[in-house]
């Protein structure tokens, strides 16, 4: 078995929403001076490669942590739109080509390979987006989450967080900030993302894998 690393590591200064901290990871002691060494860790629950549970948009979705962990492994189709450049858009012929993997799977990954540009400004650009025809056929897919290697599902300058509100008001859970998606040589692989699980978690940070046979 093949196993692919998707998450990006957390670090002082890494990529986070506009407007949001940097996380801040300091050392408090170390070997030499106290025989063991301990990290302080202060981090947003949206920064990083993470994942968003209903109760991120609607006070009364339920949160990660009363979540099935069953919801956070599964089959996973990739999809390729890594050809879509600046402000392009991922339409729905995207999901007619990968129609029979993405029928088949539990989960939708959407491969842009935005995440070269980590730690850019460029990262929070005009990342592709998925259309609002996709967003339909998503909220009727009966799967367990969408994911992607950019910073959100909406486009980074949206107001409101419509796309979030209807993926997620259909309990499915999204997944955003991957990474090595380029890796994957296969339309079909398993995908586990296992939240930080803390009460009432609107979200959480996530170590996202791809298992490959």
């Amino acid at each position: 078995m093949k196993i692919i690393d998707l998450t990006h590591s957390i670090a002082n200064y890494m990529t986070v929403y506009p407007g949001g901290p940097h996380p801040q990871n300091k050392i408090i002691s170390t070997v030499t001076e106290n025989g063991y060494k301990e990290t302080e860790i202060h981090i947003r629950s949206h920064n990083g490669t993470h994942m968003d549970s209903p109760n991120h948009v609607f006070e009364d979705g339920v949160s990660l942590d009363k979540i099935d962990v069953i919801n956070f492994i599964g089959t996973a189709a990739l999809v390729d739109c890594s050809s879509l450049g600046e402000g392009d858009i991922i339409t729905y012929d995207f999901i007619e080509k990968n129609k029979e993997a993405i029928d088949n799977s539990e989960f939708i990954v959407f491969r842009t390979d935005w995440s070269k540009y980590w730690n850019t400004d460029k990262y929070l650009g005009k990342y592709p987006v998925i259309s609002d025809e996709v967003v339909d056929f998503i909220m009727t897919s009966n799967k367990k989450g969408i994911a992607f290697d950019t910073i959100s599902v909406d486009p980074i300058d949206a107001s409101i967080l419509a796309k979030h509100h209807k993926i997620l008001e259909n309990n499915i859970l999204v997944f955003e900030n991957l990474t090595n998606l380029d890796l994957i040589n296969s339309d079909t692989f398993v995908f586990c993302a296992l939240p930080l699980k803390f009460e009432s978690s609107d979200g959480a940070p996530i170590r996202a894998i791809a298992m490959l046979d």
